[in-house]
């Protein structure tokens, strides 16, 4: 399958890599997009870092995940720009470049599988992959206008993948169509379908959260699930607050990063483009009790969720707080938006739950309109009737 050119700056730079299909299914004619995070036979995984793709060889062996995207049908047809070792969540790029957002130009698309959400936005790609930690394929596809999942933790493997937070990493893909989104699942992901029928939780400590604007035009679309879901009934889950699930996301994911990545940061000396260089130095300093603070919270907030989950119960937020950033943004400005951001994705994350974010809404930016999503999140292993649930409630709010 021939590569269409990379008008918005998706894949990484160099020869594109491609694969032909490994058999037929369900993803028969799928141009397949990948997140330079999974391994390629063959083909240097550089995990957006120069000094990482020089200190680490070509891949031996292709990732499990994009190996049965392939057995069903799907075309690799390149690998797509990430973060720096996919620590940051606005899309940014010094060395490969920022991929642009193609539903807002002037804005970030979203990290850190910003390549993949640009390529399926920009139709580049028809299903792309990613990873999501704290929101790495949630936030590109509230931004980018997606269909995007993270699944329940350990639902799908992550062999042949660069870890970054193991207790915290799960991979993801995007879609800009329901039917494919929903497909996709068929391949990936483990147990039965069943069905998810409420009630509709809304969980309101995401809801203030969010900027009034986004609030606003999701919540009265809560009002249409009522057919599948009945009313939304608001629930307060969340008192020790949003800001506090950030910290403790934060704890717990900078001290897995630094075990991960410690020693090699440590022996290769590499260089870090901004931001990502400040948030592997917070990593290092953060203290054994700060983490088992933050893993105290995560066994309070699953034991809450999981019990109020398991009877078909679905919970429903903004996916992110506001609109893409600009790219002008400061970093002062980035930094309150990731707080804001994260202390909200990090309900699933912490959790373990499987989380589905619908483009079904736009808002009011300088110049035009930008997407926001709607997230709908099941109890743990649900992960197909959510997808089920996704596509009714794509069908009742008219989302593609």
């Amino acid at each position: 399958m021939e590569p269409q050119s990379d008008a918005v700056g998706a894949f990484i730079p160099g020869p594109r890599a491609t694969l032909e299909p490994l058999g037929r299914g369900v993803l028969d004619g799928v141009r397949l997009a990948v997140k330079d995070l999974f391994d390629v036979a063959g083909v240097p995984t550089t995990c957006g870092n120069p000094d990482w793709a020089r200190t680490h060889p070509p891949a031996v062996a292709t990732a499990p995940a994009v190996v049965a995207l392939l057995q069903a049908g799907a075309a690799l047809v390149g690998k797509t720009k990430t973060v720096e070792l996919a620590f940051g969540l606005s899309g940014e790029n010094i060395w490969h470049g920022t991929p642009r957002n193609p539903r807002a130009p002037d804005r970030f698309p979203g990290g850190s599988s910003c390549g993949s959400a640009a390529a399926a936005a920009a139709g580049l790609a028809d299903l792309a992959l990613g990873s999501d930690t704290g929101g790495s394929v949630r936030i590109p596809a509230s931004y980018c206008g997606l269909y995007g999942i993270r699944p329940t933790l350990g639902a799908i493997s992550l062999a042949g993948t660069m870890p970054m937070a193991p207790g915290l990493d799960t991979p993801g893909w995007f879609a800009a169509t329901i039917d494919l989104f929903a497909r996709t699942g068929d391949v990936l992901l483990p147990g039965e379908v069943g069905r998810l029928d409420g009630p509709l939780l809304r969980l309101e400590e995401a809801w203030v959260n969010a900027r009034t604007d986004v609030a606003g035009v999701l919540s009265g679309l809560l009002e249409r699930l009522a057919p599948r879901l009945g009313p939304a009934l608001p629930v307060s889950l969340i008192p020790e607050g949003i800001a506090t699930l950030y910290r403790g996301y934060r704890a717990i994911q900078g001290q897995e990063v630094w075990a991960t990545h410690g020693a090699w940061i440590g022996t290769a000396t590499p260089t870090f483009g901004p931001g990502v260089a400040d948030r592997f130095a917070a990593a290092a300093k953060v203290t054994a009790a700060e983490a088992a603070a933050g893993r105290a919270l995560r066994r309070q907030l699953q034991a809450r969720l999981h019990p109020l989950l398991a009877g078909g119960a679905v919970l429903a937020y903004p996916t992110s707080p506001c609109a893409a950033p600009l790219l002008a943004a400061t970093a002062r400005e980035q930094e309150e938006v990731r707080e804001a951001t994260v202390g909200v994705t990090a309900i699933a994350g912490l959790a373990g739950l499987p989380e589905v974010t619908l483009p079904v809404a736009t808002v009011a930016v300088p110049g035009g309109r930008a997407p926001v999503g709607l997230s709908l999140v099941a109890g743990p292993g649900r992960d197909r009737a959510l997808l089920a649930l996704a596509r009714d409630v794509a069908a009742l709010l008219g989302a593609p």
